[in-house]
């Protein structure tokens, strides 16, 4: 990641479908980056700190066995980025 991009400025985080979470708290357990927070009324994940998921990283959702979390394309994450250094190159041009 450039670091003169804001990373608030980058949409990489995951997103859970919670007609699909089982609440087996695969990922909550997986990430190291406090990215969720457990929600103990409703046994599910809940994506607090969206800023703290590592760009490119989806492996939460790889351990998901039911494939509750989705993320953006890889793709799309490049095209955003690519996008955005253009957008700071120009404005500091």
């Amino acid at each position: 990641m450039n670091p003169n991009i804001p990373r608030e400025k980058i949409t990489w985080h995951p997103t859970i479908n919670y007609d699909t979470c089982t609440g087996d708290r695969a990922c909550f357990d997986f990430c190291a980056n406090d990215v969720f927070v457990w929600d103990e009324e409703n046994q599910h994940p809940i994506v607090q700190n969206p800023l703290n998921c590592v760009l490119g990283c989806d492996s939460c959702a790889q351990t998901c066995p039911v494939e509750a979390i989705t993320f953006p394309s890889k793709d799309d994450l490049r095209k955003q980025l690519r996008q955005l250094r253009a957008e700071m190159q120009h404005a500091t041009a």
